[in-house]
């Protein structure tokens, strides 16, 4: 094969490669409004990327600890209980390279302890676009309020994941996930949900968000505490009577601290829930423990003992003392395996 015959069939190829690093280096050369930008590396983030590519969404991971990162592309499969997604090619970056993020919708996918620093990386690069915090926890939100974010929104997920190997991750749905406003409007709040919306991965708009931010954080205090813990999955809930009394006396601290700062669940509600997702993700590893056996940090911070924290504020603190001993003994555990 001669010369000019290499170069002809080479150079689709190396175009679209030339292509790729102008847009990542100059994304506002390429002004797509329903682009879609999930700042975090972990499992739930790779799942979202491949629903929304599967659906015909522009979607870039964007790596939030790691500054630097070459872009690259990496194929991506979804292992669910219906069976896999198809494989998907998913552009990954870092913030670096992108000089603005106002032209599409930021998804922070991110692990909460890094959103002090986040928020501020951030502050020159978003402008008025929406931003997504999918995180566990209580008062994750707190960094972008401080720093004036115009738009913030939070997801509350029903729905688990667990990367198995490169490039493999598990998934299991329980229910569609709600996403509230913290700060903005509804209108707009329902235009991101129109466009994170897929079959696959499914969300819904919610106009109370903080009873149901409340509600999925006590079950995440009983989850990433009691789990690793007990270096178990789970669907350790469901299974085991004692496990379900200590997760209920939890329950009981949690929701009374909630009704103190004004929202009211019930014990009953937040143990049905407890025990649906105990039985949807039987054989799953919680995020905290997860985290824990790779030797990362947690967030048991927002979870546990930012309950305690609360709890103290209001003159409380004789209420937590379980939850806050459990996640006292779940940072330790963390500090000491890494």
């Amino acid at each position: 094969m001669n010369a000019s015959r290499i170069i002809r069939l080479a150079f689709p190829f190396i175009l679209n490669y030339v292509v790729y690093y102008i847009y990542l280096f100059t994304p506002e050369i390429y002004p797509i409004m329903n682009k879609i930008y999930i700042i975090g590396y972990g499992a739930i983030g790779k799942v979202l990327a491949v629903a929304l590519k599967l659906n015909g969404h522009e979607v870039c991971i964007i790596r939030g600890s790691i500054a630097d990162a070459p872009p690259q592309l990496q194929e991506i499969t979804v292992e669910s209980a219906s069976g896999n997604w198809p494989s998907t090619e998913i552009h990954i970056g870092s913030l670096q390279q992108f000089r603005s993020l106002e032209d599409g919708i930021i998804v922070l996918a991110n692990k909460s302890f890094g959103n002090a620093r986040l928020s501020e990386v951030l502050q020159s690069k978003v402008g008025n676009a929406p931003i997504v915090i999918m995180q566990n926890g209580l008062g994750v939100e707190r960094s972008f309020i401080e720093k004036g974010f115009s738009n913030i929104y939070r997801t509350v997920l029903f729905a688990t994941s667990q990367n198995l190997q490169d490039g493999l991750v598990r998934f299991k749905p329980v229910a569609a996930s709600a996403v509230g406003v913290v700060k903005g409007n509804e209108q707009l709040l329902n235009e991101t949900v129109e466009q994170l919306n897929t079959p696959q991965f499914p969300f819904r708009a919610e106009k109370s968000i903080q009873p149901v931010i409340w509600k999925k954080a006590i079950s995440n205090c009983v989850f990433n505490s009691i789990c690793p813990l007990l270096e178990t999955d789970n669907g350790i809930f469901h299974r085991d009577e004692n496990a379900l009394a200590l997760a209920r006396r939890i329950i009981a601290e949690c929701v009374e601290i909630a009704a103190a700062e004004g929202i009211r669940l019930h014990a009953d509600e937040v143990e049905a829930s407890l025990l649906q997702i105990s039985r949807s993700s039987d054989g799953q590893l919680i995020s905290t423990y997860q985290d824990i056996l790779n030797k990362r940090e947690t967030e048991i911070e927002t979870l546990n003992l930012e309950v305690a924290a609360i709890a103290q504020r209001l003159h409380k603190q004789h209420v937590v003392r379980e939850t806050r001993l459990l996640g006292e003994l779940t940072l330790l555990k963390s500090k000491l395996h890494r």
